[in-house]
C-alpha cells in the first residue's frame, strides 16, 4: 500500500451546505488525489532523484464504478472513521483536477466535530489518499532526463483531510519501506530497456558475422 499527499494550496478542504429543510446536511469536501497538467509542476511527485510520477486522468475511474470500499479517514486513522463507500456515507467524484471526496456530517459524532472545527479554522488544509497500484507504465529513459511512473488504475483504500503529510522524509510522503515494489517495479522496467536498446547492436553483430560467414563458406550456416 502507498500513500501520497496534496499539497495545501491544492487540497484545500471546504464545510459545504447541500439541500433544504429535512434534506439540509453538512458535507466536508476536497480533493484526495489532483491529476498530473503539463502546466502545473505540484501535480507531479518526486519519488527518488531522477525518478518522478504522475496520476493520469481516469486512474480512478475502476474503483469508483466498481465501489471499492474506501474509507474516509483522518490523518489515515481506523479509529478516526468519518465515512464510507459501502455506507453511503462518502462519495467520491473523479473530475477533471483529480479525485474529489465528499464525507456528508454526523452533528452528533465528536470525531466529525472535531475535525470540523479544525476545517473551520483554517489549521486543517490537507488531504491524502491510500492506494495499491493496478496499473501502471514507466516512461523515460533518456540520458539526463527523468523517469516517470504514470499511474492508471489504482485500489482505493481511504482518502481524507490530513493535518501534515503522511510520511516526510521524502518529497510525496512516501514511507521508504512502501516504496521497495515500486523500486522493484522500476529497476525491472530500466533492465527490460536497457535489453530493448541493446538489440540494434545484436543484430548489427550478427549480421556482420553473417556477412563474413558468407564471404568464407558462400553461404550463411543455418
Amino acid at each position: 500500500m502507498e500513500r501520497r499527499w496534496i499539497p495545501q494550496n491544492t487540497a484545500t478542504i471546504q464545510i459545504e451546505e447541500r439541500g433544504e429543510g429535512e434534506d439540509k446536511k453538512r458535507v466536508i469536501t476536497g480533493y484526495g488525489a489532483v491529476f498530473y497538467r503539463d502546466n502545473d509542476p505540484g501535480t507531479e511527485f518526486e519519488l527518488w532523484d531522477g525518478v518522478i510520477e504522475r496520476i493520469e486522468n481516469g486512474a480512478f475511474d475502476r474503483a469508483i464504478k466498481e465501489k471499492d470500499d474506501a474509507r474516509g479517514l483522518f490523518n489515515h486513522d481506523p479509529n478516526m472513521l468519518l465515512g464510507r463507500v459501502s455506507a453511503g456515507t462518502m462519495a467520491l467524484i473523479s473530475d477533471k483536477n483529480g479525485l474529489r471526496y465528499e464525507i456528508d456530517i454526523n452533528d452528533d459524532d465528536p470525531d466529525h466535530e472535531r475535525v470540523v472545527r479544525k476545517i473551520q479554522r483554517g489549521d486543517l488544509t490537507g488531504s491524502s489518499f491510500s492506494f495499491r497500484v493496478k496499473k501502471q507504465e514507466w516512461i523515460g529513459g533518456e540520458e539526463k532526463e527523468p523517469d516517470i511512473r504514470l499511474i492508471k488504475d489504482v485500489e482505493l483504500f481511504d482518502t481524507g483531510p490530513v493535518t501534515f503529510p503522511a510520511y516526510e522524509s521524502t518529497t510525496t510522503g512516501v514511507r521508504s519501506e512502501l516504496l521497495a515494489e515500486v523500486r522493484s517495479n522500476y529497476n525491472k522496467w530500466k533492465a527490460d530497456l536497457q535489453k530493448e536498446k541493446c538489440k540494434p547492436v545484436e543484430n548489427i553483430n550478427r549480421r556482420f558475422n553473417e556477412i563474413k560467414a558468407k564471404e568464407k563458406f558462400g553461404s550463411i550456416p543455418g
